[in-house]
C-alpha cells in the first residue's frame, strides 16, 4: 500500500512538473514573440536563454548567438555556439563563428570557418574575407586565389561595406577586390612592385571615388615610393 501510495505521490509530482514546464514555455515563447515585434533586443536575448534552459534546442542557439553577433557581443555569441570547426553546422552557425572570431583577431581560427562557408556554397562575400584574412597572415598565394575568384564573380549591383570612417561607407564589391589586389601586389615585392599596386588602388579608386582605404593606401604607397629619392638627394647635398 505504501508503495503504492508513493508511485501515485511521483506521478502525480512528475505531472505537474511537466505542466509546470510546459506553462513555462508557452510564456517565453510569447514573451520572445513579443519583444521581436517591440525591436527589444535585450529581451529577444532573455527569452531565447529561458527557452534554452527549459527546452534546448540547436536552432534556439544558434539565433540566440547571431543576436549577440549582431549586437557586436562577439565573446557571448561563440560561447553560446562554441568555436570548433564543424562541418555540419547551419549556415547561421557558420557565420556567427566567422565574423565574431575575425572580430576578435582569431584570424587562423576564422579561416577555418570561412572556408567550410566557401566550400559549402563558393560565394564573392567568402571569398573577400578569405582574400583579406589570408593577406594579413601573409599567405600570399592562398589570398590571390580568392581575390581573383571575387573580381570574376562580382556583380555591379554588389557592394562592399567599410567602417574604419566616422560614417560607414559603401563601394563596389569589385572595388575592394582590387584594392586587396594592390596590397598583394606591394607585399609581392616592396620594392619593385610599388607603381603595379598604385595601378590597381587607381583602379579601385576608379570605380570608387570615395574609396577611403584605397586612398589612404595610395597615398602611403606614393611617400614610400618618394623616399628613396629624398634619400639619395639628402645624400648628395652632404657631398
Amino acid at each position: 500500500m505504501k508503495r503504492l501510495l508513493l508511485l501515485v505521490v511521483l506521478v502525480t509530482a512528475f505531472s505537474a512538473n511537466a505542466q509546470t514546464n510546459q506553462q513555462l514555455l508557452k510564456h517565453y515563447e510569447a514573451f520572445y514573440k513579443q519583444m521581436r515585434e517591440q525591436g527589444d533586443i535585450q529581451g529577444m536575448i532573455n527569452g531565447l536563454t529561458h527557452l534554452n534552459v527549459l527546452a534546448p534546442s540547436q536552432a534556439r542557439k544558434d539565433t540566440l548567438s547571431y543576436i549577440y553577433m549582431s549586437e557586436g557581443k562577439y565573446v557571448q555569441a561563440l560561447n553560446t555556439i562554441g568555436i570548433e570547426k564543424n562541418v555540419s553546422d547551419s549556415d547561421m552557425a557558420l557565420e556567427v563563428k566567422a565574423v565574431s572570431l575575425k572580430s576578435l583577431g582569431e584570424t587562423e581560427r576564422a579561416i577555418e570557418q570561412f572556408k567550410v562557408m566557401y566550400d559549402r556554397e563558393p560565394n564573392v562575400g567568402a571569398a573577400y574575407e578569405l582574400a583579406e584574412l589570408y593577406l594579413q597572415t601573409q599567405k600570399l598565394t592562398e589570398a590571390n586565389t580568392y581575390i581573383q575568384y571575387g573580381l570574376l564573380n562580382s556583380q555591379d549591383d554588389m557592394a562592399k561595406t567599410f567602417y574604419e570612417t566616422q560614417q560607414p561607407y559603401r563601394v563596389p564589391l569589385k572595388a575592394a577586390f582590387l584594392y586587396l589586389k594592390g596590397l598583394v601586389k606591394f607585399n609581392e615585392n616592396k620594392t619593385e612592385n610599388i607603381d603595379t599596386a598604385i595601378s590597381f588602388l587607381d583602379q579601385a579608386l576608379s570605380m570608387a571615388p570615395n574609396f577611403n582605404m584605397a586612398n589612404i593606401s595610395k597615398n602611403a604607397l606614393l611617400s614610400q615610393k618618394q623616399k628613396p629619392a629624398e634619400t639619395q638627394n639628402s645624400g648628395e647635398n652632404k657631398n
